[in-house]
């Protein structure tokens, strides 16, 4: 039996199984499957967060210092192992190297679901929060360009409830906690084929900026 991930199948052994979290499976699947790096992140701890600083601004919402990253194409075994190091963390993906976000209210982001496949317009991945928001993956750049992109489009002062994600943020994985609120979801996991090449922000954003308009 075994497990290919990047072009490379690894053998797996009934031991190997057994010492095998199911996180660490899940981080390996994100890095050598879907080609994204994953960063350590901090918990939620009975209303503090477990990075143990009682003044965060982000309680288990921030990647931890001290942790390193499992970059993106790590296979199986150095996945799992590096992530035996960080036992608990939340699987936090960052932003603006594989892909940006696009963030909306979850109701209209499932409405912009069903528009646009009526459309017959790409979507990439989609998670859904705990806090009822829906997180479009989109090809990196997006945050950027979406100021001029709404303004082209004439959405500029329409007043959405629509941000975009960028460089220097992270957004938490499924199935890890949100801060102490509950897991994130995917809404539509990845696939091979949108996952490495997620599709252009002004591919979506006409139908993501209609339903936030009517909400």
């Amino acid at each position: 039996m075994g497990f290919t991930i990047g072009g490379i199948r690894e053998m797996r052994t009934g031991a190997r199984r057994r010492h095998r979290g199911t996180e660490g499976t899940t981080v390996a699947e994100y890095t050598g499957l879907w080609g994204w790096a994953v960063t350590p992140g901090a918990r939620a701890v009975a209303d503090s967060c477990s990075c143990g600083e009682p003044t965060c601004p982000a309680p288990g919402a921030h990647p931890l210092d001290f942790a390193r990253e499992v970059p993106a194409g790590t296979g199986l075994d150095h996945a799992s192992d590096a992530w035996a190091e960080t036992p608990g963390a939340a699987m936090l993906l960052p932003v603006g190297r594989a892909f940006d976000v696009l963030e909306v209210a979850e109701q209209a982001g499932r409405r912009a679901l069903v528009r646009m496949e009526r459309m017959g317009l790409p979507s990439g991945p989609v998670a859904v929060t705990p806090t009822g928001r829906a997180q479009f993956f989109v090809a990196p750049g997006a945050a950027a360009e979406l100021p001029e992109l709404l303004y082209r489009m004439g959405w500029d002062d329409a007043g959405l409830d629509l941000r975009a994600l960028g460089p220097g943020t992270h957004i938490t994985a499924p199935p890890s906690d949100l801060g102490g609120l509950g897991p994130v979801r995917w809404l539509r996991p990845p696939l091979l084929d949108t996952a490495a090449a997620p599709p252009q922000a002004r591919l979506l954003l006409g139908t993501l900026a209609y339903v936030c308009n009517r909400s």
